[in-house]
């Protein structure tokens, strides 16, 4: 047998292949929406016709099964002909009479999205809310679901904000519609005795949920991120980028009902960010303060002189798995894809408390910067750290899963290697 030799490592060649893994299934998906697309209008034009023929002919159930025993016969390497899916055919049809919107919407969602949209929401306008954002965020079925049964299309934009008067009027309408009330952390099962920094780590330990709640655009910068103002120091409960509004936006979590303090404080914190953390380039920060419960008019009241954009909702909590949730537990292979990811995440929070710390005991400050920037003031400082010059593409997926987003499971684990490695190192480095 002929042996191959190894190959060392070429410069760049991991990057280039998850490159050409991202192209390759770029290329895939785009396939599998088109031959998708000609599926959804095959099965609306079928409902279509089952539709007239009831009309005109006064067709009943039985023969829309023996129509389906028929066509399975006629095409049996075909799944979905059956007479219950002709049944969905026409109720798809008459829910969308309009042809064009099935054709420039709904047809590029899988038929089994559309068959629970059919199902589960009657009103027109709010089934195809739900049809478009399912297309913008990508929700797969049992997401969609959730969304739908948390009534999120009721909740969004429905928080007490005083955005119109703080922003300028793009931003503010935007800024408005992304916040929500109440927010549901149906995900989490704490009981009513939990403190706040109870509730904060289980988010941190369900940061994938909680970016899949706030919205689309959401990238996670730190929790309890540090700021220093007059020379003491200050926490931020959780800081957030939004992509799209390019600003910060601070979370205030409060276990208890709203009090108009609480409006004082996020305006203070809110200074802090713009003048700490603000590029020029960014739009005003913004505050959210959540809380357990609120009082609209002690809300208004409290915002009305605030000089910073803010807004005051709800959280929901449930005391055990939600109902939506219980038959659509992961399986195996959906949580052995998850947990690389959120290990990530966490991996990435303890490298930058780490580099933090390190950077403190060099007397230099920690306010306002990221790893990136981090481990360059240390290598302007003469500190030498192994493993750096392999971190950045390591980094590079962290943020992405920091952001919510898929990572290449090949990517994510090499990243945890090499990230666990640098946190090794800098745990060494502050124990001396």
């Amino acid at each position: 047998m002929v042996r191959i030799p190894s190959t060392p490592e070429l410069n760049g060649y991991t990057a280039l292949l998850s490159e050409l893994k991202e192209r390759i299934r770029d290329a895939r998906l785009r396939a599998a929406v088109a031959v998708n697309q000609e599926l959804i209008l095959l099965y609306w034009s079928i409902g279509r016709d089952i539709l007239v023929r009831q009309a005109t002919e006064g067709w009943g159930a039985r023969v829309i099964d023996r129509l389906g025993e028929d066509l399975r016969r006629a095409f049996p390497e075909m799944t979905g002909l059956s007479g219950r899916n002709l049944k969905y055919m026409r109720a798809f049809a008459e829910a969308y009479p309009d042809q064009e919107i099935v054709q420039q919407v709904v047809a590029r969602l899988p038929w089994g999205h559309n068959v629970r949209l059919v199902e589960a929401v009657k009103d027109p306008a709010e089934r195809l809310w739900y049809a478009g954002q399912a297309i913008e965020h990508g929700w797969s079925r049992t997401i969609l679901v959730h969304q739908i049964e948390s009534d999120l299309y009721h909740r969004q934009g429905r928080a007490i904000t005083n955005f119109e008067r703080t922003l300028p009027a793009p931003q503010s309408e935007l800024a408005k519609e992304l916040v929500k009330d109440p927010y549901s952390f149906d995900f989490l099962a704490l009981g009513p005795d939990m403190s706040e920094r109870e509730l904060e780590r289980s988010l941190l330990d369900h940061l994938r949920s909680l970016i899949l709640e706030l919205g689309k655009g959401f990238a996670f910068v730190g929790s309890q991120y540090p700021l220093q103002v007059g020379g003491q120091d200050y926490y931020l409960d959780l800081l957030f980028y939004h992509l799209r509004l390019r600003c910060f936006v601070v979370l205030e979590l409060k276990i208890e009902e709203f009090k108009p303090e609480f409006a004082g404080k996020m305006n203070f914190y809110l200074s802090a960010v713009d003048d700490q953390l603000r590029h020029e380039t960014d739009g005003a920060s913004i505050g959210i303060i959540l809380c357990k419960g609120k009082n609209a008019v002690v809300v208004e009241y409290a915002l009305r002189e605030s000089v910073k954009p803010m807004g005051v909702a709800e959280y929901r909590l449930s005391p055990s798995l939600p109902i939506q949730l219980q038959g659509n537990l992961p399986t195996a292979e959906e949580l052995a894809r998850e947990f690389p990811l959120m290990s990530a995440v966490k991996l990435r929070i303890e490298i930058e408390r780490e580099l933090r710390l390190l950077l403190q005991a060099h007397g230099r400050s920690t306010g306002g910067i990221g790893i990136g920037p981090m481990l360059q003031e240390l290598e302007r400082n003469g500190v030498a750290i192994e493993g750096v010059g392999e971190f950045e593409i390591a980094l590079q997926a962290m943020n992405q899963a920091s952001h919510g987003l898929d990572v290449d499971p090949d990517v994510a684990e090499q990243a945890m290697e090499v990230g666990t490695r640098l946190l090794e190192t800098l745990k060494r480095l502050n124990s001396r």
